[in-house]
């Protein structure tokens, strides 16, 4: 058997809490370097916008979870709110992409779910306007709606680009869990084609947390309870599942999952163990001689609270982030921005 490091133990006086229903923070945890300004109601999950002609404008974007008074918060670099879409009815999970052709025009967009309308809505980057009519309805025909989980994959080829949604909801059967649509432009309305269903859930739980690494070309997600699934992203490659990994890694929910990148091929898949309130890390690239499997190499201990959603970069940010950030919803309504080169350090402790 391999060995699985863990880079924290059990410690006599480590536990920290905000609460009864809070999971515990071990002292030596790693605190964040910003820590954004609160929401109304419920953070859930974030994603990071990097201006393709200005690397050093980043935006964070994140999600505001409520009935009919929910929002998509935008915030700079110090965690201040610099714009937001509100109402949003019930917004989950959030994802950015670039380059879409829209109008005759490239725009970047991000992608929220909406599970009050069951639909997804699509905001311009970085002004946040709506490019979507109201809304694209998903799951359609289904009885289990309720869209909850999203990743943005980028199929880019001679003749530019090709963005999908890959869509979860919050219940549904065994399997075909997911939906995946093919996101076009209509005369400057952004609509969705569906384009396949695939995905196996095992957990009894729900899945929420999708990751897409566009330059693989694999899809990840988060079987809450069971493991992590992995599947090709571009449909045209069928719905074989690839691997199920971190059964035994985590101590109750698999959550939040980030792609963590060293190179267009090596790098970190980055996924939350919500009720340790830590990241398990696993090699983006998988295990030596063996691609579809995955080892875990480190555990790293954060101080965000029962961590839904996260996403990072590894470009250098100021003198704050400079091997990027990992950003991370924590309870008590903020998100967590946090020091790539502080994880960086502690995964090359276990190497």
């Amino acid at each position: 058997m391999k060995k699985q490091f863990l880079i924290y133990g059990l410690a006599t006086g480590m536990l920290f809490s905000c609460g009864d229903k809070l999971a515990p923070v071990v002292d030596h945890a790693l605190k964040p370097m910003v820590t954004t300004e609160v929401v109304p109601n419920d953070t859930d999950d974030p994603a990071i916008w990097v201006n393709p002609a200005d690397s050093t404008q980043v935006i964070v974007i994140g999600t505001d979870k409520h009935e009919k008074t929910g929002g998509l918060y935008a915030y700079d670099m110090d965690g201040k709110i610099i714009n937001k879409v509100v109402p949003l009815d019930r917004p989950n999970n959030v994802d950015i992409a670039y380059g879409m052709q829209i109008g005759g025009k490239k725009v970047d967009i991000a992608v929220v779910t909406e599970r009050g309308t069951d639909k997804i809505r699509v905001f311009s980057m970085p002004d946040l306007k709506p490019l979507d009519n109201g809304g694209i309805p998903v799951f359609e025909g289904e009885t289990e709606k309720s869209p909850m989980g999203i990743s943005l994959y980028t199929k880019s080829d001679s003749t530019g680009n090709t963005i999908y949604a890959i869509v979860g909801r919050k219940t549904a059967g065994k399997d075909n869990y997911l939906f995946q649509y093919e996101l076009k432009d209509n005369n400057g309305v952004v609509v969705g084609e569906k384009v396949r269903t695939f995905g196996q859930f095992l957990g009894g739980k729900e899945i929420e947390a999708i990751a897409v690494d566009n330059e693989l070309g694999f899809v990840y997600y988060s079987d809450e309870g069971y493991g992590i699934h992995k599947y090709y992203a571009d449909p045209a490659k069928g719905n074989e599942e690839l691997a199920v990994f971190g059964q035994k890694d985590f101590k109750e929910d698999h959550e939040g999952i980030a792609i963590y990148k060293t190179s267009d091929s090596t790098g970190y898949i980055v996924a939350s163990n919500q009720q340790n309130n830590s990241f398990n890390i696993y090699p983006r690239e998988g295990d030596a001689g063996n691609p579809h499997q995955y080892t875990r190499i480190a555990e790293v201990p954060v101080s965000a609270i029962e961590c839904d959603g996260a996403d990072a970069i590894s470009m250098p940010i100021g003198s704050k982030f400079p091997k990027g950030m990992l950003v991370a919803m924590s309870n008590g309504m903020v998100f967590h921005y946090y020091d790539w080169q502080q994880f960086q350090e502690l995964i090359d402790a276990k190497k």
